[in-house]
């Protein structure tokens, strides 16, 4: 047996192995090969980076180092879902877009890098403002620092947006849960990698420092966008002519208002996104506060927590591109979703880490499989045409519900954890686990009716969606 065909041996072994076991692999086709896939689904990384930082360690730092009012801080982190209902919008006109360079999708993602890049430059010196730590008035940190957040957010949700559909336009349909998934689990990447990055780069904290770490994620934003858009969307002048014509915004909402049972599919959205984002900043202090873990203990939660979100990303892939229903799946989701709920619950009284450990990881996975399947089915029921719209329109109601839900969590827990120390709930409801134990089954009632709102579409859609999805295999 000659070099040669030992060789073409190795190389079909290593390519049948890749395509079972690597995760995701298989999301690679002749059309969109698995590297230029991958380079393309770096844009979730930046934004995965940009969650991290205005949810986790802006906020501490602002609270604990800067001084900053808590209250105050939440209405900062807040303010990018200003811009989360203007998704929608920017989908749509990057549908419709006219250039005489004949891209549609690259305006977009390159005006949402400016965005992100320009928030993150300016958000340092606005917080160090608002620190009070100048002579500058109070009025102008706080001024700066939501302009610096809105700007974040609005660069986010804009890449985001566009960048899901241009996947969608390179991608063959049947490869479109494949590369949902993908996209999905480099947003989790993005998340973990820069969350242990800047936990480090932290460690011996000072504004200096503070000051370095978001520039430089600024500029990491920039390279790695740039590098991830560099040659991915073909040119064609035909297709973003000024002569031709297109839709108006309200034209094309009246089109996809005419899909099959537009009110429910974005009603049954909305509210699986608030049952499984109520507990997103509660899960941590849950466990250290009520069960008594260590902070290393606790950290470790929110790996199984992104593990299990994995696993639904893969398991909803598979099945999906087997020929499932997404929103029969959606709803096995929203099933696992009520059995963690549970776990979570009954782990306090039990004193149980091992029934809080897998109600953590439950909730990833369900979490994970309905907004993948979710995700799967909004591309697969867009018109022709109309991607970015659908993409946009699940995107603003995905992260107003979430980020809505995540604040009144922390309200609802302190609020209720406030009247349990005083004593107004009564003897027995008095311990630390009772706010988080109400705000649990808010999300129980949640997922409830989150099968309600999925019942019929799981009859009117197990044989229409493989129609739809053969329209948005080309958009244009």
């Amino acid at each position: 047996m000659n070099a040669r065909s030992i060789n073409a041996r190795l190389a079909g072994q290593w390519s049948r192995i890749g395509t079972r076991y690597l995760p995701f692999a298989d999301a690679a086709t002749a059309e969109l090969p698995f590297g230029r896939l991958l380079r393309l689904s770096l844009f979730q990384v930046t934004v995965g980076m940009a969650v991290v930082l205005l949810i986790g360690t802006l906020n501490r730092v602002m609270i604990v180092e800067l001084g900053v009012p808590a209250w105050l801080v939440a209405v900062m982190v807040s303010l990018p879902l200003v811009f989360a209902p203007f998704r929608a919008l920017v989908g749509f006109r990057s549908d419709t877009h006219r250039s005489s360079l004949g891209w549609c999708r690259v305006p977009y993602i390159w005006i949402g890098t400016l965005l992100q890049f320009g928030g993150l430059s300016i958000m340092p010196f606005a917080l160090i403002l608002l620190s009070g730590d100048s002579n500058a008035p109070v009025f102008v940190g706080q001024g700066a620092a939501a302009f610096a957040f809105l700007l974040l957010g609005a660069g986010l949700h804009t890449t985001q947006t566009v960048g899901l559909a241009l996947a969608t336009d390179l991608a063959p349909a049947d490869s479109h849960p494949r590369v949902v998934a993908l996209m999905c689990m480099m947003l989790l990447v993005g998340m973990v990698a820069s969350a242990v990055t800047f936990g480090a780069l932290l460690a011996n904290f000072s504004e200096i420092r503070l000051i370095q770490v978001v520039q430089g994620t600024a500029v990491v934003t920039m390279v790695v966008n740039v590098f991830a858009l560099w040659k991915q969307e073909p040119r064609d002048a035909a297709r973003t002519a000024h002569g031709r014509p297109n839709p108006t915004f309200a034209q094309a909402w009246q089109d996809f208002s005419a899909t099959g049972q537009p009110v429910r599919r974005l009603v049954a959205l909305g509210l699986g996104s608030v049952a499984f984002s109520m507990q997103d900043i509660l899960l941590e202090p849950y466990g250290g506060q009520v069960l008594h873990l260590t902070v290393g203990t606790t950290t470790a939660l929110s790996a199984l927590l992104a593990a299990g979100g994995l696993t639904g990303f893969g398991v909803g892939a598979k099945k999906l591109g087997n020929g499932a229903d997404p929103y029969r799946l959606a709803a096995v989701g929203a099933l696992v979703g009520l059995a963690a709920f549970s776990a979570v619950v009954f782990a306090a009284p039990l004193q149980s880490l091992s029934l809080f450990a897998l109600g953590t990881v439950l909730i990833g996975f369900g979490g994970g499989l309905f907004g993948h399947c979710t995700l799967t089915a909004a591309m697969a029921t867009a018109r022709r045409g109309q991607i970015g719209l659908a993409l946009g329109i699940w995107g603003a109601v995905q992260a107003s519900a979430a980020g809505s839900a995540i604040a009144l969590g922390g309200l609802i827990c302190g609020g209720v954890g406030w009247l349990a120390r005083e004593g107004w709930l009564g003897e027995a409801l008095s311990g630390p686990s009772i706010g988080y134990s109400v705000v649990y089954h808010i999300e129980i009632f949640f997922l409830f009716a989150t099968l309600i709102a999925i019942g019929p579409l799981v009859r009117r859609t197990s044989h229409a969606l493989p129609s739809g999805a053969a329209l948005s295999a080309n958009p244009h």
